[in-house]
């Protein structure tokens, strides 16, 4: 078997300049460095990637099919709201794709591939206290995983929503316990895969994204009552006394 470039950084000579903004933009947006509702100014990107206000025009439309921002007429472009629907729709499909991905792994198992899957596996370890690398860490290892299944539309489909879903799975994996529990699972994913059981394998990366969205969601709940305890702070500061 010949070796696999498992590359993640590697851009593809192909993707224009617009998709190279998009995914930059969208990086911006799944580590939170660009917030939910935050205005998109053109003229702001354009000079920091040093590109056409064309260019980023048309990024923006990349990312606004992909849902992560949202274009309004006369008022210009902004980061989406997570949604709680979008986030439960996307992680069923994801499931479904991912369970399948590991089914085939496991089916192609090699020495070569074991090596591969413990590289990713060691560097998703060595992220564990820090929640943006290990997320991070995470979509570089399933990304592997969808190389090494050696099904092109499989991957293709996965990759046309990593986007959208990176921004839920870093929500998933904020909090330490559930880094300690995720990289558990990882664990045992690796070690049937290993021992080439297809349907194990499908089952325990259908439930890996299951308790990921689970973890989101209820990060997302603490989110929103935080939002709007701070809301209602704000009004009751704000408020004017009623005159006696």
């Amino acid at each position: 078997m010949g070796t696999m470039d498992t590359s993640l950084t590697a851009s593809p000579i192909t993707r224009t300049l617009p998709l190279q903004i998009a995914e930059r933009i969208g990086a911006l947006i799944i580590e939170e460095k660009l917030r939910p509702a935050e205005r998109l100014k053109e003229v702001v990107f354009a000079k920091s990637f040093g590109v056409s206000r064309a260019t980023v025009r048309e990024a923006l439309r990349i990312l606004e099919q992909r849902n992560l921002v949202s274009i309004v007429p006369q008022r210009g472009a902004q980061v989406t709201k997570l949604s709680r629907r979008e986030l439960e729709d996307l992680f069923e499909i994801r499931a479904v794709l991912l369970g399948l991905v590991s089914r085939r792994v496991a089916l192609n198992y090699s020495p070569e591939v074991k090596r591969t899957l413990y590289a990713g596996y060691s560097k998703l370890q060595a992220a564990k206290n820090d929640a943006a690398a290990y997320a991070r860490a995470s979509a570089d290892l399933v990304a592997v995983f969808t190389h090494l299944s050696g099904n092109q539309q499989l991957t293709d489909y996965i990759a046309d929503f990593a986007l959208r879903i990176g921004r839920y799975t870093r929500l998933g994996l904020s909090q330490p316990q559930r880094r300690k529990q995720s990289l558990a699972n990882w664990a045992r994913l690796l070690r049937a895969i290993a021992a080439r059981d297809a349907e194990l394998a499908e089952t325990l990366h259908r439930r890996l994204s299951t308790q990921n969205l689970v973890a989101a969601l209820a990060e997302l709940e603490r989110r929103e009552r935080s939002e709007r305890t701070s809301l209602a702070r704000v009004n009751r500061t704000t408020s004017v006394p009623a005159k006696k």
